[in-house]
């Protein structure tokens, strides 16, 4: 049976895994992400990323694409309640489209519903940080937005420790809804910036955590090992340049020993590990064929003990902490 966990303090029940929505559309066409997405709720999962600007990187796309395609999928399948949605705003969608002042909030969240064939987003975040507006003036349109059951929850993705601290005073003393959940990047690999600047407002404010590069884009799946592997994926030669140094081979030796150990692979004893860390309640993570999906479903359920876990701490930890 899987353990379901409780979303910080919004009270909703998610697995302890993400389904990365970003592929949708890109990687993996619509009928691919359909069966994806069944195979997911199926086994047992509810929680699914997305974002508005989905995949508008995609020669000839616009952003949309992801929420289109989960939008179809769940009008098909008709079990809009038996899952999580959360989707972002504020990422440049093109035509000025972009950032987080109130109007632009209303506008883009009415089309997200619509592209996700839905009433009410669980879950919505702040894509990035927007210097220009005015804090409360997000929070504000945010809040509404809570209030008139557009959406359920509010959360940031993208935010310096101090900025969420900014954010977090702001909604308290405006008497507004705030973020109760945050989505940094955060894997065993890229640790630095959520440790040092982002848990202490996590734990100070008892916020949810769903970090995004949960398999720092691959490499912790110990598919890029040398050079040559910058062909494998699209984005392959970004992944090589980023981890494959002295410190990332030394990562992905820990997690080839701790694999063979518990018979998994060392993308599952990554997620594993994740999934121990203070503040994470579910790590998103993405799939493009049935077989990557089944490891990953694995990975939620994997146990790590003491030992495998202070091991992979102690050989991944950031230069200036060792």
């Amino acid at each position: 049976m899987l353990a379901m966990r409780t979303l910080g303090k919004t009270g909703i029940t998610v697995s302890p895994l993400c389904f990365g929505g970003n592929v949708f559309g890109w990687t993996a066409d619509e009928a691919q992400s359909f069966r994806l997405l069944d195979r997911f709720v199926d086994a047992g999962f509810n929680f699914i990323d997305t974002a508005d600007i989905y995949s508008s990187w995609v020669p000839g796309h616009q952003g949309g694409e992801s929420e289109t395609i989960l939008g179809k999928w769940l009008k098909q399948v008709g079990n809009r309640e038996k899952v999580v949605i959360a989707t972002k705003v504020g990422k440049p969608m093109g035509e000025g489209k972009s950032g987080l002042k109130s109007h632009y909030i209303q506008q883009a969240v009415d089309a997200s519903l619509q592209r996700l064939q839905t009433d009410y987003i669980d879950l919505y975040y702040t894509h990035e940080d927007d210097p220009s507006t005015p804090l409360e003036e997000t929070l504000q349109a945010l809040s509404d937005l809570v209030k008139t059951g557009k959406v359920r929850s509010l959360g940031a993705s993208n935010y310096t420790g101090t900025r969420l601290t900014q954010a977090m005073d702001a909604a308290k003393k405006l008497g507004v809804a705030g973020f109760e959940v945050l989505q940094p990047g955060y894997n065993l690999y890229d640790r630095e910036e959520y440790e040092r600047d982002l848990l202490p407002v996590v734990q100070a404010h008892g916020l949810a955590v769903a970090p995004f590069y949960a398999l720092a884009a691959g490499f912790l799946t110990g598919k890029y090992r040398t050079q040559a592997d910058a062909e494998k994926s699209v984005r392959g030669a970004r992944v090589v340049e980023t981890y494959l140094n002295p410190r990332g081979l030394l990562i992905l030796q820990k997690l080839d020993e701790v694999a063979d150990r518990y018979v998994a692979t060392p993308g599952q004893v990554a997620i594993a590990w994740l999934l121990s860390q203070p503040g994470i309640v579910a790590p998103i993570a993405s799939a493009t064929t049935d077989k990557q999906l089944d490891e990953l479903l694995f990975a939620a359920r994997l146990k790590l003990d003491k030992d495998a876990l202070h091991e992979l701490t102690m050989v991944s930890a950031p230069a200036d902490s060792q």
